[in-house]
């Protein structure tokens, strides 16, 4: 299964990023998505697995803050911003989230930490991230795809 892992787009669909998201058999969005024409137009691409980011405000309400979902026999556990973690993380093999618009995957305590950065306007001098990933039998490979500043 190919999972496109996005976080932060704050309203903006870069063309490069939907590019990626047509090959894209789930789209995991770690928030900050701003509003509800960007989730309808990429719910057009692959099913949505959003939750609710800081910046998504009152049309976000019915959004979760926290979801769980198993794809490709992998357990995602996806949050905006992971001091809003519960502790408990049985059953959990990665976690995705966003909020600091910073790249992240790292593996602590057989738990990978996915942070895919920001694909959406591009702030504090940082790269314009996301990822590209393949669940299988409970197993997962990530992709880092940086996406050109320039890249509309």
């Amino acid at each position: 299964m190919k999972l496109a892992i996005l976080s932060d787009t704050h309203g903006l669909l870069r063309q490069p990023v939907a590019e990626y998201l047509r090959s894209a058999d789930a789209i995991l969005h770690g928030g900050d998505i701003n509003n509800q024409a960007l989730a309808d137009q990429l719910k057009q691409y692959a099913p949505l697995y959003l939750v609710r980011g800081n910046n998504d405000k009152e049309w976000a309400n019915a959004i979760p803050s926290l979801l769980t979902v198993t794809l490709g026999g992998v357990t995602f556990r996806i949050v905006h911003n992971r001091k809003d973690l519960p502790e408990d993380f049985s059953g959990v093999d990665a976690v995705v989230f966003g909020h600091s618009h910073k790249y992240l995957e790292e593996e602590r305590d057989g738990i990978l930490w996915l942070n895919p950065g920001s694909c959406g306007p591009r702030r504090f001098h940082q790269e314009i991230t996301m990822m590209m990933a393949e669940a299988a039998d409970g197993k997962l490979r990530v992709e880092k795809i940086t996406i050109p500043h320039e890249a509309p």
